[in-house]
């Protein structure tokens, strides 16, 4: 029997029971779409995470304060006194690999203007602040120098503040909103930059100088943390270690000594959400994939109906020259195009799954061509694998046995 006869015959087995045919394929369907689209969106959110780090510079450097420890435990960093801002000056001096500096310091607090109010997180820089971290101006100017140097209560608000502060559609530069009970004079709207990729809105902040919010707010002499940006990415690594040798010099710290300070880079970061990403992806798609093999399993519980059902029709191809062989292939082909059909219509569903998951988060949408190939070469083994023992079991009917059969 050649091989269009036996795609022929196994194509009219198949629609002769339409509705039990999609129901097979439909453990395939689930499995395959699963698979796709979790890769697809594990790949997708990848990029999004990358181009959201990106975006606030791949040269980019934070020193943070260490964490304390007592009796071996950490205390976490909140308290800790480590970083001055004459270590911002030492930075800035004598690492040749650095271009902009900041001290940061941060407070948070409820922001009133009227009878409008709005809790929001207050953060201090010098002039370089907006710099490092990728914000613009979209109307009104920066503070200076001498408003840092004579603690002037002035500040920058992002479109979240203006929006829930300036309802009414008034200007808001030149008005004050109050911090607790210091007021602050806007003089300038920073340009809106969304939310990042951990879900939180860059909008809703104020930026004023480090040392008012210092003096005024915290009543403190240290700061929380220093942002650095490198001449470019390329000279990060290098100039991460001149800053942990100027700050072990600055804090006085022995050779043998931890440092009191931790330093991070954007490529730290990104590896290191790469790394967390592709291990949820593999996770997720392993667990999509038991699906499949669910879908399998109901291929081969079908094809033993199937072989059972069809025992008389065996018995007689069997009697008019077909031979084992024949049979076995013609219920592996029954098998391996529920499997491959299954598996096309779940490459379809993942892909717009996919699709509509990535223009709803805003996302990038990305196509895995290697989960798309590995899904076909998938269904092709699991109609195989899954249709081989009920195919064999056909194969190896007595005929006459077969013939009697009611």
């Amino acid at each position: 029997m050649n091989f269009s006869n036996l795609i022929k015959i196994a194509y009219e087995a198949i629609m002769r029971n339409k509705t039990r045919s999609l129901l097979t394929m439909l453990g395939v369907i689930i499995g395959i779409s699963s698979v796709i689209a979790m890769v697809s969106l594990g790949q997708s959110s990848t990029q999004n995470i990358n181009q959201e780090i990106s975006s606030m510079g791949t040269n980019l450097i934070m020193v943070m304060r260490a964490n304390q420890r007592r009796g071996g435990v950490s205390m976490g960093n909140s308290n800790s006194q480590t970083l001055t801002i004459k270590d911002c000056e030492a930075i800035k001096k004598r690492c040749k690999n650095v271009d902009l500096v900041s001290p940061s310091v941060s407070t948070s607090g409820q922001l009133v203007r009227g009878n409008e109010n709005w809790p929001s997180t207050l953060q201090g820089g010098n002039t370089d602040f907006l710099k490092i971290r990728k914000y613009d101006i979209a109307r009104g100017t920066m503070f200076t120098e001498k408003d840092i140097k004579e603690y002037k209560k002035v500040c920058l608000v992002g479109e979240t503040i203006i929006e829930n502060l300036f309802a009414d559609g008034s200007d808001p530069i030149g008005q004050e909103i109050r911090i607790g009970s210091t007021p602050f004079k806007i003089i300038g709207v920073l340009e809106s930059k969304g939310e990042n990729q951990m879900g939180q809105d860059q909008d809703d902040i104020v930026i004023a100088p480090y040392s008012t919010i210092m003096k005024r707010l915290l009543a403190t002499q240290y700061i929380h943390m220093i942002y650095c940006s490198a001449l470019n990415e390329d000279l990060c690594d290098i100039a991460v270690e001149e800053i942990e040798a100027v700050l072990r010099t600055n804090h006085r710290l022995q050779d043998d000594a931890e440092n009191d300070f931790n330093v991070r880079t954007q490529k730290e970061m990104l590896t290191m959400m790469n790394s967390v990403t592709g291990f949820l992806t593999i996770l997720l798609a392993a667990i999509a994939s038991i699906s499949l093999f669910v879908g399998g399993i109901g291929i081969m519980n079908i094809m033993y109906v199937t072989v059972t059902e069809r025992t008389k029709e065996i018995g007689l191809r069997t009697a008019i020259g077909a031979r084992g062989k024949d049979i076995m292939y013609q219920f592996l082909l029954e098998s391996s195009m529920l499997s491959l059909v299954g598996g096309l219509i779940g490459i379809i569903f993942g892909l717009l799954i996919s699709y509509l998951a990535t223009k709803l988060l805003g996302w990038p949408f990305i196509i895995s061509t290697a989960s798309v190939f590995l899904s076909f070469i998938v269904c092709a083994a699991t109609g195989i694998f899954f249709g081989w023992y009920p195919a064999k079991k056909a194969a190896n009917l007595d005929p006459i046995t077969a013939l009697r059969y009611e």
